[in-house]
């Protein structure tokens, strides 16, 4: 009998331990499915296989599930295979997960941060286990990456900034910004500040607001609007909102003031409800980063530096400790009149991207 309740207690707090890590965030196997985000990422790595571990800060945007499927299936294709885990915006579940896909033994873990900080003690656990980490996207500070592979993220800011100023080079801006704790969020303000700031020096503009939107949620970045508008008594000529998920919560503030479509909004990602307010003129514009080519040159590196293959880079970025080798690719803006390139890229099917705009308004096909 003692024996078999020690096996029964065993049972029970592998149950427990299961259950919380399922608990604690998304487990998936990389699979292409984006509406079934669990998986067998604890399973053991396939014998003779390369396994990559992919630390994901969150699966609830839709741009991020399209990282995971090209990332994985580039990955299956050069022959490995990817463990994905993603934390919904919780830094000790990312440790945690980071952890855990260390532990199984990855070959190599790229990492989606979802703090810039406190994501570096990440890098130090996988480095101790011989495992090379690329920071995916979004860069991790104070740590010795071993690679970076991104979009230039000032020029995105760049972009957004200037798509505005080109509606309203006069009078009161508004900056959104995104999560104080992302390091992208800094670069795209700094960006945007490159094109504000001399403008605002010379008397063209006013920069009445500017607040970052706690880990990038529309709900804050509708606040943040509705704040704006108040002080300043709904005087506002442009909107440089730093993704698209802001620009929504934006939006939706400019909607209840009758303002929607009258000002130029920014935004970034190309999500879908952003191209079809694009399409019906309440979003000026969206910056585009072809997801098929950072996740597929992440996977290429990651394979790459599992074989243990030096991995050309072009530049470095600091990090405030390191230079990190990086690769960063070329963002591109999106307004009305080139809604076609994602449609040509497959990012977006035509139907959908006009689906609340009349059919007979539709672009020639």
């Amino acid at each position: 009998m003692r024996k078999y309740g020690q096996i029964l207690k065993s049972s029970l707090v592998t149950i427990l331990l299961a259950s919380s890590l399922v608990g604690c965030g998304v487990v998936s196997d990389g699979s292409t499915n984006t509406k079934n985000n669990t998986g067998n990422a604890a399973a053991g790595k396939g014998e003779g296989k390369i396994v990559i571990g992919l630390s994901l800060d969150t699966l609830k945007e839709e741009r991020w599930q399209k990282d995971r499927d090209i990332f994985s299936e580039k990955v299956k294709e050069l022959g490995g295979e990817v463990k994905v885990l993603a934390a919904n915006g919780d830094d000790a579940v990312q440790l945690s997960q980071a952890e855990q896909l260390i532990s199984q033994g990855v070959d190599v873990l790229v990492v989606v941060a979802h703090n810039a900080e406190a994501t570096a003690p990440i890098v130090e656990k996988a480095h101790k286990e011989g495992i090379k980490v690329i920071a995916y996207d979004r860069l991790i500070n104070n740590a010795e990456v071993d690679y970076y592979i991104s979009f230039d993220n000032v020029r995105v800011g760049e972009l957004q900034a200037q798509a505005v100023i080109d509606q309203a080079p006069k009078g009161n801006i508004v900056y959104i910004g995104g999560a104080d704790t992302d390091n992208n969020a800094h670069m795209f303000k700094t960006g945007a500040m490159n094109i504000l700031k001399p403008l605002e020096e010379k008397g063209d503009i006013k920069i009445v607001y500017d607040q970052f939107s706690k880990d990038w949620k529309p709900e804050e970045a509708l606040k943040n609007m509705e704040n704006a508008l108040t002080s300043v008594k709904n005087d506002v000529q442009g909107v440089v909102a730093a993704n698209d998920g802001t620009a929504g919560g934006a939006i939706q503030a400019l909607t209840a003031q009758g303002m929607a479509g009258k000002i130029p909004v920014s935004g970034q990602d190309a999500d879908l409800a952003a191209v079809q307010r694009i399409a019906e003129g309440t979003q000026q514009m969206t910056v585009y980063k072809p997801i098929k080519s950072i996740a597929t040159k992440a996977a290429e590196m990651a394979m790459s530096a599992a074989k243990g293959k030096d991995i050309a880079t072009e530049t470095t970025v600091y990090n405030g400790k390191f230079d990190v080798p990086s690769v960063l690719l070329d963002p591109m803006p999106v307004s009305k009149d080139e809604l076609s390139i994602l449609i040509e890229d497959g990012f977006h099917k035509l139907e959908d991207v006009y689906k609340n705009v009349p059919k007979d308004q539709w672009p020639q096909q």
